[in-house]
């Protein structure tokens, strides 16, 4: 038995009758009324998880009872009805955040089916908002050095701004953690926070994800698809790796800043949308510019707000703070003691370059967290997780192996025992294998020696 409930808003009886019999049938809890005002009613004095709504009703219409429910109750799920169905009907009603949109006489399986779709929509976006809460908790900008404080600074004069902004930093320093700020102190709290990756998607799908489509516009598209840019009207918009976007994507996203207007694939109208974007790249775009990979006019339009998120090995003091916080918190999540961590072993951790920044650092503890049984990190821990790594490069090489990846292998080894010894004290292991500690640095990086396995 279905504990999810729903409500049926339409001035037809025989619709609320059958509709309100099939629903029952399914297990769900199911009202039923015949005006808009009447339904407002309902739904402020009783929570519903779904409305099939009517979208010609006397007096207030379903699309200003939509506006209402979707301005007071954001996560109800609203399915449009209605026997005089428009092309202009039925973008506002999307726009306005209906979940989908029946035509009458309507099928009762079809019914069923949407019901069952939108209510699993509905705790889908629950369950997104239940881990948005576990992740601000986890990804919390942690630290006292004077870069991040700037950071701070600047990202509470931007966020209610409203302004776009271009984060830049290496891969791991946490420009997804900024962008996600950003968004939390701004106007738009309480919109939608998306986020997309260019470099996650293939070239020919992200206009589809970005724009949506019109049906028959791709192939097997039996139905109409919101793009981002829609389910992210009135919200933030978090492109993360920007540089990686085609040229044309680039020129879309052109037009989209400058006339807040697009077209979804297939379509020759265009459809309007309220967001704010906030870019990130690891790249350095005005040299992507100046090869002509990236478009001039879009880096300039991004890099109204610029931010630079500054890599670990600038802000060693936060280390140990950084090391507090995360293991307090893999603590509070596993139920298990917090654990502490010797002098020895802080200092290796200080010592590290973190080429992976914040990202490898917490993931180290993490694992730290739930491989160590002693309540106390030591600094011969380091050898029990990283020892095994490395020596699986150069344990029985073959013949196929090319003289430069023999080289390279036997650099890594080489460099990670030196560290090994000296408890990845950098300056030490830089003067056991007598180089300058930014050749060390560099080699750490270029070779990725991690605390990972």
């Amino acid at each position: 038995m279905s504990n999810e409930r729903i409500l049926i808003i339409d001035d037809e009886a025989g619709i609320r009758s059958s509709l309100q019999g099939i629903l029952e049938d399914e297990g769900y809890t199911v009202g039923a009324t015949a005006t808009g005002e009447k339904g407002l009613e309902f739904l402020a004095a009783d929570q519903y998880d779904l409305v099939f709504l009517d979208i010609w009703l006397p007096e207030m219409n379903g699309i200003d009872v939509l506006e209402k429910i979707k301005d007071k109750e954001e996560n109800i799920q609203v399915v449009m009805i209605t026997g005089h169905g428009s092309v202009e009907s039925a973008v506002k009603a999307t726009k306005l955040g209906a979940f989908n949109f029946l035509e009458k006489p309507l099928s009762l399986e079809k019914v069923v089916l949407t019901a069952k779709n939108a209510l699993r929509q509905k705790r889908l976006e629950e369950e997104n908002i239940q881990l948005q809460e576990r992740l601000r908790s986890r990804l919390h900008l942690v630290g006292k050095s004077p870069v991040v404080q700037r950071l701070r600074k600047e990202i509470a004069t931007a966020a209610p701004s409203g302004g776009r902004v271009l984060l830049s930093g290496e891969s791991g320093t946490g420009k997804k953690l900024v962008a996600r700020m950003l968004h939390q102190r701004s106007e738009r709290r309480n919109k939608r926070f998306i986020q997309i990756s260019a470099a996650a998607i293939p070239d020919e799908l992200i206009e589809d994800e970005l724009f949506g489509h019109i049906r028959d516009a791709l192939p097997n598209s039996e139905r109409d698809k919101k793009g981002i840019m829609l389910l992210a009207d009135g919200g933030t918009l978090f492109l993360d790796d920007i540089g990686e976007m085609s040229l044309k994507t680039q020129a879309k996203l052109v037009r989209l800043i400058e006339e807040r207007k697009f077209q979804p694939l297939g379509s020759e109208d265009s459809l309007t949308t309220d967001i704010r974007i906030i870019a990130a790249t690891d790249k350095d775009l005005r040299k992507l510019t100046q090869e002509k990979k990236f478009l001039e006019e879009l880096f300039f339009k991004l890099n109204v707000i610029p931010m630079a998120i500054p890599p670990l090995r600038e802000r060693r003091e936060d280390i140990p703070v950084l090391i507090r916080y995360y293991l307090k918190l893999f603590a509070r999540e596993t139920g298990k003691k917090e654990k502490t961590m010797s002098q020895e072993a802080m200092q290796a951790f200080i010592s590290y370059t973190w080429p992976g920044n914040v990202s490898e650092l917490i993931n180290v503890l993490e694992r730290f967290a739930i491989m160590i049984k002693e309540d106390r990190i030591e600094a011969s821990h380091l050898y029990l997780l990283v020892e095994p790594r490395e020596s699986q490069f150069i344990r029985g090489m073959d013949e196929s192996r090319s003289l430069s990846s023999a080289r390279e292998n036997f650099d890594r080894e080489y460099i990670h025992n030196a560290l090994l010894r000296n408890d990845w004290d950098m300056d030490m292991a830089a003067k056991d294998l007598n180089i300058e500690l930014p050749t060390l640095e560099a080699n750490i990086q270029r070779l990725g020696i991690r605390f990972l396995g």
